[in-house]
């Protein structure tokens, strides 16, 4: 049977009457944006804190249970600007393991959605008032690089937008690399493309980012990580930079 790495769920389910917690926040800013032919531009500074936890539990060894609430901040200068603190996106939902042999996993994951805001007149709150829903295909293999134990995950989404966004193809992958006993290292690549365009607000969109992590395990139930990320190309985005901490808690 396969394990589940350290520190990272992904396509693998906690086993049954187990759980984790993990805290995260993160901090971004942007000067410049992506424009409709990939290149770089200059625009207002926009800054967002996000505080986002994520619980999962096995209610069996092959279903996890999986709730995600969040907080925000985002600021916005300019005289188009604006500000707004309050709820982020709340995410509810579940994991189940559909195939698994010694190496491999694959999971089908749903999870919906909840805007902590309805204000589509602030500025700081667009792209984050609709309710949306995300299905998955995840799959996970455990392997070994250079005598150390490694992980890859790619999950595989579409994520239906209510109001005026368009729909989006996402791409996760993360490989994780136990380069010590109590460390890992995570190299993760986040991808989204919309499915067209919505309103005029809304038009078709792509970006990029690529993000690593190190855990450090300091007791089998804690953890710590901290890294950061950029969006390293985009279409009609922002070319955002940011760091991460967090931590996770095993029971």
């Amino acid at each position: 049977m396969t394990s589940l790495p350290d520190a990272f769920a992904g396509a693998w389910t906690m086993p049954e009457g187990k759980g984790q917690v993990v805290i995260t926040g993160t901090w971004s800013a942007a000067e410049k944006a992506y424009d409709g032919s990939e290149t770089p531009q200059s625009r207002p500074r926009y800054t967002k804190f996000e505080m986002q936890s994520l619980i999962e539990y096995g209610a069996t060894d092959r279903f996890t249970l999986m709730a995600s609430p969040g907080l925000q901040q985002v600021d916005i200068d300019g005289a188009d600007g604006g500000r707004r603190t309050g709820l982020g996106y709340s995410e509810f939902g579940g994991r189940h393991l559909l195939l698994q042999d010694d190496s491999w996993v694959l999971s089908g994951q749903a999870t919906l959605r909840v805007p902590g805001t309805f204000q589509r007149a602030n500025p700081a709150a667009v792209g984050y008032t609709d309710t949306e829903i995300d299905n998955r295909i995840l799959i996970g293999r455990s392997l070994s690089v250079g005598g150390w134990e490694a992980f890859i995950d790619l999950q595989l989404a579409q994520r239906f937008r209510s109001g005026d966004p368009p729909d989006e193809f996402r791409a996760d992958l993360t490989f994780g690399l136990r380069m010590a006993p109590r460390w890992q290292l995570l190299a993760q690549s986040f991808n989204v493309i919309s499915e067209g365009a919505g309103t005029p607000a809304f038009p078709s969109y792509a970006y990029y980012k690529l993000q690593i992590n190190a855990v450090y395990e300091a007791t089998p139930a804690w953890a710590i990580q901290f890294g950061g990320f950029t969006t390293f190309t985009g279409r009609n985005a922002l070319q955002e930079n940011g760091i991460v901490l967090g931590a996770t808690r095993k029971f």
